[in-house]
């Protein structure tokens, strides 16, 4: 029978079994178990977690480390070049633009270059200030980008700083990431 006192098929019962309804004596009156009487809604049975197909996972996951690793690599790529800006600094002193490469001058910008370059790595790769020292490093980046364009022409190694920029780019616009300290 069903809750209107109808008799109902196998298929319609077992829903109502499944649901609970009909279970409780004033189910077929509509109304309400009396909390004095001890009667309470059955709980539901908690669902199985759905599983998740492991490509969407991975997905997911690339999604929410990318930025982080990106962070940290771009960190990386600044921290190499700093550091050998700052061992052989007369290496360097050719890409310097305006001042002559023998020049005193050419070898303190390229020091000064080498720990401005070693400051911003340090502080994408510990996530201190990511979107300030991107935007940093994008600044700095499209300062080389200019001057090897201006020197030297569109080479690879212009080519290669554009991908470093883009990069440094699109980290100054993540809100969100993974291993970064907060004040």
């Amino acid at each position: 029978m069903g809750p209107n006192g109808r008799p109902i098929g196998p298929r319609a019962a077992a829903l109502l079994a499944a649901s609970g309804a009909g279970t409780r004596p004033d189910a077929r009156a509509g109304t309400r178990p009396d909390a004095s009487s001890g009667a309470a809604p059955a709980p539901r049975p908690p669902r199985p977690p759905a599983r998740r197909n492991p490509v969407e996972r991975a997905g997911e996951l690339a999604g929410e480390w990318a930025p982080t690793v990106a962070r940290v690599l771009l960190g990386l790529v600044l921290a190499w070049f700093g550091y050998h800006e700052l061992v052989q600094p007369s290496l360097w002193t050719g890409y310097v633009p305006v001042v002559p490469a023998a020049s005193g001058a050419a070898v303190v910008l390229v020091l000064a270059h080498g720990w401005l370059l070693l400051v911003l790595a340090v502080a994408l790769i510990a996530g201190i200030g990511t979107r300030a020292a991107a935007a940093a490093a994008a600044a700095l980046l499209l300062e080389i980008v200019v001057g090897l364009t201006v020197t030297g022409g569109l080479s690879d190694l212009t080519v290669r700083d554009v991908g470093v920029l883009g990069l440094a780019i699109c980290l100054t616009g993540r809100t969100r990431q993974r291993l970064v300290l907060r004040g």
